[in-house]
């Protein structure tokens, strides 16, 4: 019995671990992409051709598994929900996608990663906005999200604003940032900095529309493939208009290829999908409390393979960053807990009316079930009571 009943406690355990495990894994997943990204970027690839197949590499691989496992639990496709799945398209392999490598080679890959800091504040007001996520000040957890986001903010900002001294944790000698600096990086520095926040704010407005999709088309792995294809045929449009150059398609097996594959599977299909269940699980707010991690990781690999500087101001913003992840991942569990005991309390409720049946004056004893019929023709379908 013991053996049995720490099983159940492990399986418990686990169960509730998996949103965070997922989380966690999908931001070394992040972080891998952007150093093997800027890499290609810096190599002369094109920032619309590598979202163009990074999405057809995630469509081939997200297909079949959508068509053998949602067979059955596949939701007719409606013209509402295919727009918003062209919204989708539109929001994250388009323009998040673009706006986002363009910005990391006008920055760099840690000040990329930096700025998806921005991320769970950005979010967290558009679910404010749509209703998705509430705040009771009354209760000490639910407000503990709203300080957890400020102090997120809080650390972006003194990574963005603030330098510091260089921290020599490895030798950075051949670091692509030196000292100094002239007024034409810098002011590339600017539009890089705004094309980062406006990534950050279309991938916010993914998760939302995301979450509000997956409640009327709730088949995760469908969902991704189609958003994939959608994306894809959306950023090939784009790529033309702006890529005259027909060579730029071309692609071998180097560094561009690596980046390809590595983004289509491991961040656009497993990513996409890991999304899907875990906003649907937790929300988004819940989902984008975990981006601060890939700066931290982010920042680690830029050092060791881009040999990037690290400064004071990136360490002491990377602190507050993580202070204010746990608080906002504190306060979410609160707000689960606090959901999952109402909701036990209203099924002990419903248990526990129980009805009496009175039969010639007298009461029988015992519990009783409330029984449904079918309506029929002039008959009004009400509850009946049976022993």
């Amino acid at each position: 019995m013991a053996d049995q009943s720490s099983f159940g406690w492990l399986s418990v355990g686990l169960k509730k671990a998996k949103p965070f495990l997922a989380m966690v894994s999908l931001q070394f997943g992040y972080a891998g992409m952007y150093i093997i990204t800027i890499i290609a970027l810096k190599k002369g690839m094109s920032h619309y051709i590598l979202s163009v197949y990074r999405h057809v590499i995630a469509f081939l691989i997200m297909a079949p598994f959508a068509l053998v496992l949602e067979r059955k639990v596949r939701p007719k496709l409606t013209l509402p929900i295919f727009l918003r799945i062209m919204a989708l398209g539109l929001l994250e392999p388009v323009l998040d996608q673009n706006l986002y490598n363009v910005g990391m080679t006008y920055t760099s890959a840690t000040m990329g990663a930096t700025f998806v800091n921005m991320l769970p504040a950005v979010t967290f007001i558009l679910a404010m906005i749509f209703r998705l996520e509430k705040v009771n000040v009354k209760k000490f957890h639910s407000v503990a999200k709203v300080i957890g986001t400020v102090i997120t903010v809080m650390g972006a900002m003194v990574m963005t604003l603030y330098t510091g001294p260089a921290i020599h944790f490895i030798k950075s000698a051949g670091a692509i940032h030196h000292g100094n600096t002239t007024e034409s990086d810098k002011h590339n520095h600017f539009i890089g900095i705004l094309l980062l926040f406006g990534s950050i704010c279309s991938w916010s407005g993914f998760f939302i529309l995301q979450s509000f999709t997956l409640k009327k088309y709730p088949a995760e792995l469908s969902l991704t493939a189609l958003v994939c294809l959608v994306g894809a045929v959306e950023g090939a449009v784009v790529s033309l208009i702006f890529e005259r150059d027909m060579s730029v398609w071309k692609v071998g097996f180097n560094s561009k290829f690596v980046a390809i594959a590595y983004s289509g599977v491991v961040c656009s299909g497993i990513a996409y999908y890991v999304q899907g269940v875990v906003i649907r699980e937790r929300g988004p707010v819940f989902l984008t409390s975990f981006s601060p991690l890939c700066m931290i990781i982010t920042a680690t690999l830029g050092a060791i393979v881009l040999k990037e500087l690290i400064h004071l101001g990136s360490i002491l913003g990377a602190i507050l960053i993580v202070i204010g992840l746990y608080t906002v991942v504190w306060g979410k569990s609160k707000d689960t807990k606090s959901t999952s005991e109402e909701s036990i309390m209203t099924k002990d409720i419903g248990k526990n009316q129980e009805l009496p049946i009175v039969d010639h004056g007298g009461i029988i004893d015992g519990p009783v079930k409330i029984l449904k019929i079918p309506a029929a023709d002039n008959i009004r379908s009400d509850s009946i009571v049976s022993k």
